[in-house]
């Protein structure tokens, strides 16, 4: 019986996937390198130094991740104000874990920072049980790490928690923690492993998916 939900957030909740791929785009572009789908795959879902190490060492970069960070949040920042749009389902979902009472939060690798950014004009921003970000966690997605700690902020055994997720390393994150995973693949992750997750929904409207919190 699921009895707590934890979200991702890029890709799941909002289309920031291709505000991330704009971003290292010209992150690379100044470097003369360019973004592709290889690394997009290899960086979801890993926070901080490990996500920008992971762009220096796949394109042989002199550069300090520490540095390439600074530049690379002001970049995002930049496009991010531009607003991104919700996922397909988004409001049916919200309004389903709503009418069945069940306590739901945030658990995303993304910075608390761009998290405040992407909910300042989300109504139901309060309703969320805990926010959970790249900030609070040493070892980002694969590590289940950040699920781990959603279960303890929902007081949950990990099977207990359905964890909702777009990407591989999201899924794989999902699974190690023990809390039942859904892929909601985007069109950024369609290609992607998903092994070991209980269901791939089409979008967060799925009834299959709506099915596993009112069964």
């Amino acid at each position: 019986m699921i009895r707590g939900v934890a979200l991702d957030m890029d890709g799941l909740l909002f289309d920031t996937e291709s505000l991330y791929w704009e971003c290292g785009d010209e992150l690379l572009k100044r470097r003369g390198k360019s973004y592709c789908k290889q690394l997009q795959q290899q960086m979801m879902g890993r926070v901080g130094v490990a996500a920008m190490q992971t762009m220096i060492d796949f394109h042989h970069l002199n550069d300090r991740a520490d540095d390439m960070i600074l530049e690379s949040n002001e970049i995002f920042t930049r496009l991010l104000e531009r607003g991104a749009q919700e996922m397909p389902g988004l409001g049916v979902w919200i309004q389903h874990l709503r009418d069945h009472e069940i306590p739901f939060g945030l658990a995303t690798s993304s910075q608390r920072k761009f998290v405040e950014i992407l909910f300042r004009s989300r109504p139901w921003r309060e309703e969320l049980a805990f926010i959970l970000t790249g900030d609070d966690v040493t070892r980002g997605k694969p590590d289940p790490q950040i699920y781990q700690l959603a279960a303890e902020k929902l007081d949950l055994p990990p099977e207990q928690m359905l964890v909702l997720e777009d990407s591989q390393n999201g899924c794989a994150a999902g699974v190690a923690s023990g809390a039942q995973t859904v892929a909601v693949p985007s069109v950024h992750t369609r290609e992607q492993d998903f092994s070991g997750v209980t269901l791939i929904a089409e979008s967060l409207s799925d009834p299959k998916l709506l099915a596993l919190i009112s069964s």
